[in-house]
């Protein structure tokens, strides 16, 4: 008898291990199946892939929650000293403008979590800062050079990419033409 149940929880926690393995889904399963079926990219137009990080604060972030607003995804390091000018920028901004601005931090690269604290202490930054710990997002978004920022629309379409530090008024500039478009095809 104790055979017969010791092979039962045998073949029943096989079973699941195999359903966990292979038929499981999971969030990110259902972000890249929803990725491969529209037309993500990363140029402007197309739909910006959509993605979902812890933040420093423990929340999750997922771009596509933020349509119908526009969203900047900045990608940064505390190591990097554009990066570090830039920030004070994003927070004006982000205090004054109705947009969201997600600062991926490229955590993979940083030495300690608590220096990414001190930082943004040290700057006041007040928006979303979701973790990057594998760098798959960072990955998916081909970031080769630090910072690089997407601006999003409020339907999801990148539709300004800047590889580099960018300013205030860059910021504020791309934002308006974002919304002069988004009016002009509300005229059509």
């Amino acid at each position: 008898m104790k055979k017969i149940i010791l092979v039962i929880l045998v073949v029943g926690m096989v079973g699941w291990a195999v359903y966990e393995f292979i038929g499981g889904s999971s969030e990110e399963d259902a972000i890249i199946e929803q990725n491969a079926s529209e037309d993500v990219g990363l140029a402007e137009g197309q739909m910006a892939p959509d993605f979902l990080l812890e933040t420093l604060e423990g929340d999750e972030a997922r771009l596509s929650e933020f349509r119908g607003q526009p969203v900047i995804i900045n990608f940064w390091a505390t190591w990097c000293p554009p990066c570090r000018a830039e920030m004070p920028d994003f927070q004006e901004l982000y205090e004054s403008e109705d947009v969201e601005i997600l600062a991926v931090n490229l955590t993979e690269s940083e030495q300690s979590e608590q220096g990414i604290e001190d930082f943004i202490d040290e700057l006041g930054l007040t928006f979303p800062i979701p973790m990057d710990v594998e760098s798959d997002v960072s990955e998916m978004y081909e970031v080769q050079a630090y910072p690089t920022s997407y601006i999003v629309d409020s339907e999801g379409k990148v539709q300004f990419v800047a590889r580099g530090a960018i300013n205030y008024d860059i910021m504020q500039r791309e934002l308006s033409n974002i919304n002069k478009r988004f009016f002009d095809m509300k005229r059509l």
